[in-house]
């Protein structure tokens, strides 16, 4: 699929997020990689041989402490 030199990550590679974007559609909350990879806004993805990855956004992502 990815005519890139040198190619992107393949779906299954554990870098797959680093492949380029084909398409992005913020208002729709996903993007599509050069691998088939459809990137969710959630950081969850969907591989494509519909295996669907779960949100893994780092932890302590957005927490804030108060002084």
């Amino acid at each position: 699929m990815c005519q890139h030199q040198p190619p992107c990550p393949s779906a299954v590679s554990a870098d797959r997020e680093s492949a380029r974007l084909v398409a992005h559609h913020p208002e729709q909350g996903w993007s599509l990689l050069c691998n088939g990879v459809v990137l969710f806004e959630d950081t969850g993805e969907l591989l494509p041989d519909g295996q669907a990855i779960a949100p893994h956004r780092p932890v302590g992502a957005g927490l804030t402490t108060a002084a």
